[in-house]
């Protein structure tokens, strides 16, 4: 699962969802830095990952994209089912997404003061480029591509990765619906225990 799905996933807990946002980042003892609820945050990031590469759904769409895309293909299939959850989230929340992503911007930046150069970096960026909004058209998920590979250490060709989606839209649709029936209720039975 990508940024606006770790999001979505931490429901209505604004730091929990912040620190699920910021996880990749936070590395080794550094989490030990951050409050409690942010903290839940990035542990709860790391079982949705951890969740999800074991998911025999996600594995499949994965196994569809490795032949090309060796160790980026889990980064592209979470990029889809961004997408997938943009496109599709009037099923999933009763909030439209611009209000939704507005919300949690206004809040997101108001904590961005907490972080290091970093995160307030990637905070700043995803808020000025309104990712979750982008996440829901092709073009738009096709521009965050483009961003990401170029901060990619090794040649990724995650632009190139679009092609692949619209050649199989049907197909990583299908296995998202199903995926994120699982993976929802994988994190309600993780938040409850919060």
């Amino acid at each position: 699962m990508n940024f606006l799905a770790h999001v979505y996933l931490s429901g209505p807990n604004t730091p929990l969802a912040i620190g699920n946002l910021i996880a990749d980042r936070i590395k080794g003892k550094k989490i030990n830095l951050l409050t409690p609820e942010i903290r839940a945050g990035v542990i709860l990031h790391r079982e949705i990952d951890n969740f999800t590469d074991k998911h025999y759904i996600f594995r499949e769409c994965v196994s569809i994209l490795f032949p090309k895309y060796r160790h980026y293909s889990k980064v592209i299939v979470d990029m889809y089912f961004d997408h997938f959850l943009a496109l599709k989230w009037d099923i999933f929340h009763e909030i439209s997404l611009d209000k939704f992503s507005n919300n949690f911007y206004i809040q997101l930046g108001n904590r961005s003061s907490e972080f290091n150069p970093d995160i307030q970096n990637f905070i700043h960026n995803l808020i000025k480029y309104n990712w979750f909004k982008h996440y829901k058209t092709l073009s738009g998920l096709e521009e965050i591509l483009i961003q990401m590979e170029k901060q990619t250490k090794f040649p990724s060709n995650l632009a190139a990765s679009i092609d692949e989606l619209k050649l199989n839209y049907d197909y990583f649709m299908g296995h998202f619906f199903q995926f994120m029936k699982e993976v929802i209720e994988f994190t309600k039975m993780k938040t409850n225990n919060l």
